[in-house]
């Protein structure tokens, strides 16, 4: 039931982008890559628990191993990038209202987001491919879903260069993303504190408000699994809820806060 209520809020979530000639615009333009992500992300790792808790099986194929935890890291790759171009749309349209129809053309809002989902498969690409120098000498996944770091337990080679690789990608992308959040709402914080009228303040307010508990939920779920890896002293169990919560959490939230609680913005309000 949560994954088909997640299907139907995504899929609801970007017909109505479509189909609502309102909502063409920058910001709903890079906002329709949030619930597409989504569904990649809860798609590629509930449906194979579910089968594997309804069949009782506990086997699967390398290949379909490498596919699932691609498609894992491009979704969590994705949600940061993402993020980070619908705080920046924000920024141009609360702080630079004058400019923003110039700056946010057609040309460079689909230059942002075949940047977000160009640059996300590039880095991810390389983790996986760092993988193909190992050799596989285990066969046990130990978790409910394939990820990187579960591939890298099967090697018994060296995964020192890995490891290294991994946590540089993760911090780069995190850095990225939060940088330009972080220089996006401050900016924003302080505009609307100096604006004068108060319906413009709650309306910005509402719309950062809504991506920074999203960005902030993930992070804190995020941040765990992925250190959880590194530390020996961490339950599996515990490790493994916290794993599913990043692919159940966001794609649940992030149609709701989106499509009921996010207010179009009027870019000449400010």
């Amino acid at each position: 039931m949560i994954y088909l209520f997640a299907i139907f809020c995504n899929l609801t979530l970007l017909a109505v982008i479509i189909f609502e000639r309102k909502l063409h615009t920058p910001m709903y333009f890079i906002l329709f890559s949030l619930p597409l992500n989504d569904l990649v992300g809860i798609t590629a790792m509930l449906p194979k628990v579910l089968s594997d808790i309804v069949t009782g099986t506990r086997k699967v194929h390398y290949q379909l191993c490498v596919l699932q935890a691609f498609l894992l890291h491009m979704y969590g790759g994705g949600v940061l990038f993402i993020l980070a171009a619908m705080a920046f749309d924000r920024y141009m349209a609360i702080c630079r209202p004058l400019r923003y129809r110039s700056v946010m053309s057609v040309r460079t809002v689909v230059s942002i987001v075949c940047l977000v989902w160009g640059l996300d498969f590039v880095l991810i690409l390389s983790l996986f491919v760092l993988q193909t120098r190992l050799p596989k000498c285990r066969t046990a996944v130990m978790n409910v879903f394939c990820d990187n770091p579960s591939l890298l337990k099967l090697s018994c080679g060296n995964t020192a260069l890995n490891n290294i690789v991994g946590l540089l990608t993760t911090a780069a992308m995190q850095l990225l993303s939060v940088s330009v959040q972080l220089f996006s709402y401050i900016r924003i914080l302080v505009a609307c504190i100096g604006s004068r009228r108060s319906e413009a303040k709650t309306k910005a307010i509402n719309t950062c408000m809504s991506q920074l508990i999203i960005f902030c939920i993930f992070e804190i779920v995020g941040t765990f699994t992925i250190l959880s890896h590194r530390f020996k002293n961490v339950s599996p169990d515990l490790q493994k809820i916290m794993g599913m919560l990043i692919f159940l959490v966001n794609p649940i939230l992030n149609p709701i806060v989106y499509g009921l609680k996010t207010k179009t913005l009027n870019t000449e309000s400010f």
